[in-house]
């Protein structure tokens, strides 16, 4: 597909979702405008073109509509602050594609704010799939910082810590966490985050505007067992205290508690912002990842969530 036919595709999503907020969520045209980052006219002419198009008759005709609807529902049913619901690929079992895309497209939003946030992310596939997706941009008025350590066990830079490409891309100002992902001990880690240089970091990370994470499950194939970062038997530990998932590093069960010792208590990342004060975003979807996300949402570790239909109906049916 061209980037004509990208062009047109993309302003449709825009009139169909424009649309569904004025006629079937009762949006004023107002509040269209600020829900969807735009101007008031642009609102208007996309409501327009919704109509001249032919996406709207009783319903909104576009697949965006079953999408738009779920995330109606996730954000009331778990009072969320931003929900962002992508179309399922039937045949496909990636755990990034449509959820990286939308997640990309949300971080450019905020970065072409001309008002300086303090951006703070997480790691993992999901994020370094997005973060490939962002176009280059210039945000020198923007700080983006790492929730987490960046070295692997082996001393390389942990290969899906995104802080130095999302730089790179965006040129904003960039604080990266130099440290291991997880302590040797729950003493080395208490040294190492108590480095001056570190200080200011975690006193950044804290202040974020808005967090961009991603939920690792710890089942058998538990990225932070693949990636090196636990052993097989912490894995095995983990699972047995009722780990079922993580952010950032830091493990938790199904009720959403952090759990005590084992790994938790040599994690070297940043606490998560507070979700009064900051948007914390998940970017998550697939089976695997279902109770995590669950827990999270239900615990309030996160108050925001991009994920695809076939997810958010199987969150919206407890599964």
């Amino acid at each position: 597909m061209n980037s004509r036919q990208d062009g047109g595709s993309n302003r449709l999503d825009d009139a169909a979702r424009a649309g569904w907020l004025y006629y079937v969520a009762g949006n004023t045209q107002d509040q269209i405008a600020s829900t969807l980052g735009i101007s008031r006219q642009t609102a208007q002419r996309l409501v327009s073109l919704a109509v001249s198009e032919g996406l709207i008759k009783v319903r909104v005709d576009h697949p965006i509509a079953n999408c738009l609807d779920l995330a109606a529902r996730l954000r009331s049913r778990f009072a969320l602050d931003l929900v962002e619901v992508v179309p399922s690929d039937p045949n496909s079992s990636s755990t990034t594609i449509g959820i990286a895309e939308a997640a990309a497209a949300e971080i450019e939003r905020r970065l072409r704010s001309p008002t300086p946030i303090v951006m703070a992310i997480g790691t993992g596939r999901t994020l370094k799939a997005a973060i490939e997706q962002l176009p280059p941009m210039e945000c020198p008025q923007h700080k983006v910082v790492s929730l987490t350590g960046n070295i692997s066990p082996d001393g390389s830079a942990a290969f899906y810590n995104v802080i130095f490409t999302m730089a790179d891309r965006v040129k904003a100002r960039s604080f990266p966490m130099p440290l291991p992902v997880i302590a040797s001990s729950p003493e080395e880690r208490e040294m190492l985050l108590n480095q001056p240089m570190i200080q200011p970091t975690l006193a950044l990370a804290a202040e974020a505007d808005v967090t961009f994470i991603g939920i690792g499950d710890l089942g058998p194939k538990a990225p932070l067992y693949e990636d090196g970062f636990i052993s097989e038997s912490e894995l095995k530990a983990l699972q047995k205290a009722g780990g079922i998932a993580e952010i950032v590093g830091w493990v938790f069960d199904r009720e959403g508690r952090m759990i005590e010792s084992i790994t938790n208590d040599r994690v070297s990342s940043a606490s998560l912002p507070s979700r009064e004060k900051s948007l914390v975003i998940a970017l998550a979807m697939g089976e695997r990842k279902l109770p995590g996300i669950l827990a999270a949402a239900n615990r309030r570790l996160i108050n925001g969530l991009i994920t695809d239909e076939r997810t958010a109906a199987a969150l919206l049916a407890n599964i």
